[in-house]
């Protein structure tokens, strides 16, 4: 499929057929409802658009391939737009599944949206530059764990499902690509402050090269109830449950 690529929105189009199957067969049927993102001339639609089973809609900012997938795909429902502008309240009523080759330039800033509404989003699969795909599978202790890899992972169960080469998309990427499934876990809420959780994660990784006694000063709060091994440790070699000890242990200066 010959498909001409916008360069300003970032992205870089798929045209190798066997690996758009391969995504599509990924999702796991965590639910029916099924949202693709910036699906351009539709190489991944067609396979999705066909399991009759799906409520399917897409969503895509460019006009001219808005035109397109209404052409070859008349009964989809193609919202035009901005997925990280939408309301997605107003979208689906039910918890829905999203699923895209995603524009590196907001990959990131996708799956923080992801995170935001995570009740409503129970499984993610996507494609991303390799290194991102990378950093949100990464674990405590490896160079790549970071915010996103933290944040996703307390209420998400992630896998790096495989590898894909710059030569399957038009124009080629000067980067590999890879795609990883990221399902909903057992987790409803954190034993902490879930927003003082993520302001701490947050700092910790700005600041990656410090220990967290150093990284969290400018939190303005007390650090004499955090455990000492804690704060000798650098935010990267902390889990999930470390982050929410620390979260837990802050207390108010004037206390």
């Amino acid at each position: 499929m010959e498909v001409r690529a916008k360069k300003f929105l970032g992205q870089h189009f798929l045209k190798d057929e066997n690996i758009a199957r391969q995504i599509a067969e990924s999702l796991t049927g965590q639910t029916t409802h099924v949202l693709e993102i910036g699906p351009g001339m539709g190489v991944l639609t067609k396979y999705l658009h066909a399991n009759e089973s799906l409520d399917f809609h897409a969503i895509e900012i460019d006009s001219e391939s808005v035109v397109y997938l209404h052409e070859h795909y008349p009964q989809l429902h193609v919202i035009e737009g901005d997925f990280l502008a939408l309301n997605l309240a107003e979208l689906f009523s039910e918890p829905f599944a999203v699923i895209g080759n995603f524009p590196y330039n907001i990959s990131s800033q996708i799956l923080f949206k992801v995170f935001d509404n995570r009740n409503q989003i129970p499984e993610v699969v996507g494609m991303f530059q390799k290194e991102v795909a990378e950093r949100v599978a990464a674990k405590p202790g490896s160079k790549t764990y970071g915010i996103l890899s933290v944040l996703l992972s307390a209420f998400y169960d992630i896998e790096y499902l495989f590898t894909v080469h710059e030569h399957v998309f038009n124009p080629p990427p000067k980067v590999k690509s890879a795609v990883i499934r990221l399902k909903r876990n057992a987790v409803t809420t954190l034993d902490c402050d879930e927003a003082l959780f993520t302001r701490v994660v947050k700092i910790g990784f700005n600041q990656r090269r410090k220990t967290l006694r150093n990284a969290l000063k400018q939190l303005g709060m007390g650090l004499d109830n955090v455990p000492e091994e804690l704060l000798g440790k650098r935010a990267e070699q902390l889990s999930v449950a470390e982050f929410v000890t620390i979260t837990n242990s802050l207390t108010p200066l004037n206390q």
